[in-house]
């Protein structure tokens, strides 16, 4: 995201989450294990006048997309009594994807990655190029005798992000922001594709749904710094304008489902 005259490293106003070294040129994971991210997020005191000036111009890509009441999906999972089931879902930026399903119960693990192409592409510097047919995706773990994919489907197509929007979603553009759904076996698939069916002919939104169901190839976890990233930096302007509200929408829309306390990576790493 650009941040004008704000000399430290700046984002592309497209794509707020990549940071880049402006000296170097370079993804900030390239030169240092420590994000530049986070160096903007700390602040040094000499930036605060061009952080402030990035906040209100952040502001001008407008909020987070509106949440949407969308009918339960007519066909969903038969039980099998397995207490772990795994679910990949792209939406747009992977932060407020994760976020959201973080703060759902019956979610064991959300993880921010790539999916939809091959592990030598898998980083995101690569992926950002929008070249790999990867898109930023969210690997969720489930236990399904709490909540089914189908529910989480839902939620994905309610509440995570704009079904509607091709190839971006809010300031994000470009292939790796696509909508996308990667089913893990054919039961799946199939849920997947008749509430596709069902949310367009009921005419859920005043335009079809560009959300794909594309074929399962494997998920990649995404780099350290963008996990837990919603949870980490609530204060961050993207976080703010197009990530939180989601969160909010999950409460509001889905009380049942609401867990105040999220499911971090982190916290189930250490």
């Amino acid at each position: 995201m650009d941040a004008g005259s704000f000399q430290m490293p700046q984002f592309d106003s497209l794509s707020p989450s990549q940071a880049r070294d402006e000296t170097s040129g370079q993804s900030p994971r390239r030169t240092s294990p420590v994000s530049r991210v986070r160096r903007v997020l700390v602040g040094a005191a000499a930036a605060a006048a061009g952080v402030l000036v990035w906040q209100v111009g952040a502001y001008a890509f407008g909020g987070a997309e509106a949440a949407v009441v969308i009918p339960v999906p007519k066909l969903d999972e038969a039980a099998t009594g397995a207490r772990t089931e795994k679910a990949v879902f792209a939406g747009g930026c992977f932060w407020g994807v994760q976020g959201v399903f973080q703060h759902v119960k019956g979610v064991t693990k959300a993880v921010s990655g790539y999916a939809g192409g091959a592990a030598k592409t898998a980083d995101y510097e690569t992926v950002s190029s929008g070249s790999t047919g990867h898109a930023e995706s969210v690997e969720v773990t489930f236990d399904p005798q709490q909540v089914s994919y189908g529910k989480l489907l839902q939620i994905y197509f309610s509440v995570a992000h704009n079904p509607t929007e091709l190839n971006r979603q809010g300031p994000d553009s470009g292939t790796q922001y696509r909508s996308a759904v990667f089913p893990m076996n054919d039961a799946q698939r199939n849920v997947a594709n008749a509430y596709i069916a069902q949310l367009d002919t009921s005419h859920a939104y005043s335009k079809p749904i560009a959300t794909k169901v594309e074929k399962y190839t494997g998920f990649f976890a995404a780099e350290a710094y963008h996990q837990d990233f919603l949870t980490e930096h609530p204060t961050y302007p993207y976080i703010v304008i197009n990530d939180l509200p989601k969160v909010s929408d999950l409460k509001r829309l889905f009380p049942t489902l609401y867990r105040d306390t999220p499911v971090l990576v982190k916290a189930a790493t250490k």
